[in-house]
């Protein structure tokens, strides 16, 4: 199990910790819907030492992953990244990952809980190639919301290039080597800075210095469920797993289409032709009933036609919420479906909350 390196420090500042991912990592620093409104609103840093990376190096790094993984790394250049998953021949998520070109390798990241899985399902598809797999020690702190970008300036005492999502560059605070990437987790704009485990602590204080000016709230994982769970981004082990295909949860951007051959292309290119899945993820609000809880399941004439994956009330919306995969006869929104243990809930597409970068725009 990962610790944060920085856990003393957070129940000193009255943090509850919790796991999540596979980490014990803060599960709330004071009110889990303060926290998803700040980031809704301006900016809330979280402690993500959830996440874990490894780097693959060797001369065929990147031939090893243009054949393994579901988008196209070949196009990349140093200082751009990637989403992308690893299936198996069924075309099911056996690890999503992001994927960072550097100069001579690819840094993975993925969840702590996910990520010795990744190495070995890497490992096994090196046969005669030159590949190497590197556990990295690095953590990250998380950036989030509309503000995220002046506080992420300020701590760091750098002025950011414009960056696309997953874009990433090196560079240093206070002595310690860091690597800033533009990754939002919460449907906000973000920004992550990767950093060893001594420097944590300077960039934290640095950044908590700042948030007066910025609004800032230090978050952890129950708001930042419910932030993921608004902006319908699907989490390893409740939306995705090896019994789901890419396209069910609608990971377009985790595939290319034009690629070329890659372990479970055929089943995905087939889903495509084909023009539609037979299960959605899709959001539900809750209209009646108890609140829905994962694994709760939808019966029409008998057929199991949904079955929710994720739930919470949703500060933003002032309702309870949820994502669930529906059957594409009834993945409608409006449609309105009731649950075996009584709670009635309308279909809604995703997110199920707007941006407000996006709604301001």
């Amino acid at each position: 199990m990962t610790t944060s390196p920085l856990n003393d420090y957070h129940v000193s500042q009255g943090a509850t910790l919790g796991e999540y991912h596979g980490a014990i990592v803060p599960a709330r620093f004071t009110d889990a819907a303060a926290e998803n409104r700040a980031v809704r609103t301006a900016c809330g840093m979280f402690d993500f030492s959830f996440r874990a990376k490894f780097r693959l190096k060797g001369r065929d790094h990147a031939k090893l992953l243009q054949r393994l993984v579901s988008n196209d790394v070949k196009k990349l250049t140093p200082g751009q990244g990637t989403y992308a998953t690893l299936l198996n021949a069924q075309g099911h998520i056996v690890v999503d990952l992001r994927l960072y070109c550097a100069e001579d390798s690819f840094i993975a990241d993925t969840d702590a809980d996910l990520r010795d899985k990744a190495i070995q399902a890497f490992r096994k598809y090196i046969i005669a190639d030159q590949v190497e797999l590197e556990p990295l020690d690095l953590f990250a702190i998380a950036f989030q919301g509309v503000r995220a970008r002046g506080l992420l300036e300020k701590t760091l005492h750098i002025d950011l290039p414009a960056m696309q999502e997953f874009d990433h560059f090196a560079s240093n605070y206070a002595g310690f080597p860091v690597r800033v990437v533009r990754a939002s987790s919460t449907g906000e704009e973000g920004y992550e800075v990767w950093v060893n485990a001594t420097g944590m602590e300077p960039v934290w204080g640095a950044a908590c210095g700042q948030s007066p000016t910025y609004d800032m709230l230090a978050c952890g994982s129950e708001a930042l469920e419910s932030l993921r769970i608004e902006a319908g981004i699907p989490r390893y082990g409740s939306e995705l797993g090896e019994d789901v295909i890419p396209l069910e949860a609608g990971l377009l951007n985790a595939i290319s289409f034009n690629k070329g051959c890659y372990i479970g292309q055929e089943i995905v290119e087939r889903a495509r032709s084909r023009g539609h899945v037979n299960w959605k993820l899709m959001g539900l609000i809750v209209t009646n009933g108890q609140p829905l809880q994962p694994g709760e399941k939808a019966v029409v004439d008998g057929r199991e036609v949904a079955e929710v994956t994720s739930s919470c009330l949703s500060p933003t919306l002032g309702k309870r919420i949820a994502l669930a995969y529906i059957r594409r006869e009834f993945a409608e929104p409006a449609t309105q479906l009731r649950f075996a243990q009584g709670g009635a809930a309308e279909v809604a597409a995703l997110p199920l909350v707007a941006s407000a970068q996006a709604a301001h725009s």
